[in-house]
């Protein structure tokens, strides 16, 4: 059993997977070509490029490897109904949160790290694309208030040029309006225009 207590990226990991899902089942099946808040990439193409990150998060916590499929575009991962190709792929990963092995420490691109420090990419990743899809169609989608800080945790020990830019998780950081709100200040953090 999970202990969330010690391990935030697992709780912000499963409600995460209920906000992105949330998301998406409000969407018309004309709304996955509608641009997304993502430069360059359709609601369709957020949505594939997620669950191969969250096929990564349920290979972590599995203790596994994982394997990133090769495709032209994130949307040409996904089959079918998008929200029946979404739902399978949550359902295994709250099947294998369930029983992982937070601590295990696993080989990495960049050391040796535990399972629950590389679920907090996946993590944040269900946060900000629920909003990457909702925002643009007028769907709220709020960043809880822990994200904030668990974010700067896991990215700012990270140099800038590793993770802004063309390679990087985000793009160069937007200046908030005065006035922000909490998921309106984060999301220019990413790289966003908060209210684009």
């Amino acid at each position: 059993m999970t202990d969330r207590a010690t391990h935030p990226s697992a709780d912000l990991f499963d409600r995460g997977l209920d906000a992105f899902g949330a998301v998406i089942v409000q969407l018309s099946p004309g709304d996955w070509d509608h641009a997304s808040a993502c430069e360059g990439w359709t609601a369709l193409d957020v949505l594939g490029h997620l669950g191969n990150s969250i096929r990564m998060g349920t290979s972590f916590l599995r203790g596994e490897q994982p394997s990133i499929p090769d495709a032209d575009r994130p949307a040409d991962l996904v089959e079918g109904d998008p929200v029946a190709w979404w739902q399978p792929i949550a359902a295994e990963a709250r099947a294998a949160l369930a029983t992982a092995d937070l601590d295990l420490e696993m080989d990495t691109p960049m050391g040796r790290r535990s399972v629950a420090d590389r679920l907090a990419f996946p993590a944040m990743d269900l946060w900000v694309h629920a909003w990457d899809i909702g925002h643009p169609l007028g769907i709220e989608a709020e960043i809880p208030a822990e994200l904030e800080e668990f974010s700067h945790h896991h990215i700012d020990p990270f140099p800038v040029e590793v993770v802004r830019g063309p390679q990087g998780a985000f793009g160069p950081e937007v200046e908030p309006p005065a006035d922000a709100t909490l998921t309106e200040r984060y999301m220019a953090w990413t790289g966003r225009d908060p209210r684009g």
